[in-house]
């Protein structure tokens, strides 16, 4: 039965790579495919996926690449084995807040494809623009300037939106475009997210934007589910917004996650044998499509432990501020998703990790940095829980939360009297105390910036503190025992701590999830119900650390007030230099 069953598609569209996996009804994965655009494009001078323009801190992509990309991994998946036939619906992730720019001509070689041609030969004259903004670009300091002084301040505008202006956003990026580039800014007949470009591709027409990856543009103004006028006219340079409102397709924002856009373009049904009736559903952003790569409920958190960390959480409550993001949740109306980032993750632990005395075991250069963080007392503290505590921050790099400069900061912070020492070499003892401080600094950071979105259970735990209810960890560290069980004391989470294990294509499966959810759900039925009801969690999640520990976790309370204080006090220093 099996070489008959549905088969639904999720693409991932990201800096270095496009990747596709097909799942079954049942959430099986049946195929897993990729193109590397450094390694399998033909014709782009690129390097990990992009183009620079150092003097102008420029990041982009070609986008007739892409195209290339998406006949590649198709030709990958056929060369697999795969019947196209079977699939009865697709759905993507892109990268966020990246923009394509087609002009008219595109939009209508676009419903005119030639089954006998390549997308990219094709479409190699369809962009008022032949790139698009990477979300490594730093161009648009000036156009954030603007954008968080439009509507008052950065507050203001994340209340709004979701998010201050960032560098990558795509509303300060428009705002460029239109100003370096006044004429393609005219020749451009429709804006897309690289999410509902990639959606475009296979639905033949130019698809709308999703409900969620639309908030990553800081024009969107969330609770009102509507376009922001005044930053409609900032980015236009108008008040006259009817222009730009027509390049973002303005009235096409389905508020439905799953909605049935169309069916796939005629394009691949003759090139490649897919089915007519195939359904496309909107593509999503990355990270949104991330935290569908498991039934996650509200009050789960993620935490993506790689080069940068990164918190994802589904939440029911709004409290945007200018130090994180907020974006409607893909799938769930009434559910937002909350994301943290911070350059300073595995690098700033492996900085650590290298100024320990070197392993002895060579096939784990982290068993210093595991001992020594393991064996110290919790915040360096004595069993007295007004005794003084140990905190640090560690930034190799620059750092945007908070946003201060590369450092290593470390202080006594005693808690009955809220006072702060920096601390010296008769208070701290780098060898032995780091480690364990350094992973600390981080869980605490992050507990300190979602505490107003957590709270107690309900039912025969309800006598506990506010915590998720269970904390996932994804990414290089998360194999590591002890920094899972640091995450338990200090983040809780009282049903645990688990490792999820998809793999390097969560968003793809995340995107295919979607697909399933979109075509097979019954009237009303959530995207958790669905999936939730397919999920096989022992697959890929496994217990690896406890949550909430009794009396260790309310330890840190009183340190997360401690941090938060070493912070504002970094940020006056900032602001004075």
């Amino acid at each position: 039965m099996s070489g008959h069953s549905p088969l639904y598609l999720g693409f991932d569209l990201s800096t270095q790579q496009l990747k596709g996996i097909a799942v079954t009804s049942s959430l099986k994965v049946e195929h897993e495919v990729k193109f590397d655009f450094d390694a399998d494009s033909k014709g782009f001078s690129i390097s990990k996926g992009v183009l620079t323009n150092e003097s102008e801190n420029e990041v982009f992509a070609p986008v007739t690449m892409w195209l290339q990309a998406i006949d590649g991994v198709l030709q990958r998946f056929q060369d697999a084995g795969m019947d196209f036939s079977r699939v009865r619906g697709i759905s993507g992730a892109g990268m966020q807040h990246g923009s394509v720019y087609w002009n008219i001509k595109g939009e209508r070689a676009l419903e005119s494809l030639d089954m006998s041609r390549s997308l990219k030969d094709q479409l190699a004259d369809a962009f008022a623009h032949p790139y698009s903004p990477n979300w490594q670009d730093a161009s648009t300091q000036e156009q954030c300037d603007a954008f968080d002084a439009h509507l008052g301040d950065a507050t203001r505008l994340a209340l709004l939106t979701g998010s201050k202006a960032h560098h990558r956003f795509t509303g300060p990026q428009i705002l460029r475009f239109r100003t370096k580039y006044p004429t393609k800014y005219q020749e451009t007949s429709r804006i897309s997210l690289v999410s509902s470009f990639l959606a475009s591709i296979f639905l033949g027409k130019i698809a709308p934007f999703d409900i969620s990856d639309v908030c990553g543009m800081n024009l969107w103004d969330i609770k009102a589910g509507a376009w922001n006028e005044n930053l409609l006219s900032l980015a236009a340079g108008s008040n006259n917004t009817s222009d730009l409102k027509q390049k973002l397709g303005a009235a096409e924002v389905p508020e439905d996650g799953g909605a049935f856009l169309g069916n796939i373009s005629p394009y691949f049904v003759q090139r490649y044998g897919f089915s007519p009736t195939c359904a496309i559903a909107p593509s999503t952003g990355d990270n949104p499509s991330t935290i569908l790569a498991l039934p996650l409920r509200p009050l789960d958190a993620i935490v993506s432990l790689g080069t940068s960390t990164t918190l994802l959480m589904s939440t029911p409550y709004y409290k945007p501020n200018p130090a994180v993001h907020f974006m409607n949740h893909p799938t769930t109306p009434g559910l937002y998703m909350f994301m943290l980032c911070y350059k300073n993750g595995g690098l700033a632990r492996e900085h650590v990790r290298d100024s320990l005395p070197p392993s002895s075991d060579a096939a784990n250069p982290w068993q210093q940095f595991d001992q020594a963080a393991s064996t110290a007392m919790p915040l360096g503290q004595s069993s007295d829980l007004n005794s003084p505590m140990k905190i640090g921050l560690f930034f190799p790099r620059p750092e945007i939360v908070p946003n201060v400069r590369a450092g290593t900061w470390r202080f006594i912070y005693e808690p009955s009297t809220s006072s702060l020492m920096a601390a010296d070499e008769t208070t701290w003892n780098q060898a032995g105390d780091d480690a364990r401080a350094i992973v600390e600094s981080q869980f605490l950071s992050l507990r300190l910036r979602s505490r107003d979105l957590v709270e107690s259970p309900t039912g025969p735990n309800a006598h506990l503190p506010p915590q998720p209810r269970r904390v996932y960890l994804v990414g290089g560290a998360s194999r590591n025992v002890t920094i899972a069980k640091i995450a338990g004391q200090v983040l809780g989470g009282w049903e645990g701590v688990y490792r999820l294990d998809v793999g390097e294509n969560a968003c793809a499966l995340g995107a295919a999830y979607k697909a399933v959810w979109s075509v097979e759900r019954k009237e009303k039925q959530s995207f958790e119900e669905l999936i939730g009801g397919r999920w096989k969690e022992d697959e890929f999640v496994k217990k690896i650390a406890d949550g909430y520990q009794e009396g260790i976790f309310e330890k840190y309370g009183p340190a997360v007030e401690g941090l938060d204080l070493i912070e504002k006090e970094l940020l006056k220093g900032e602001k004075n230099k």
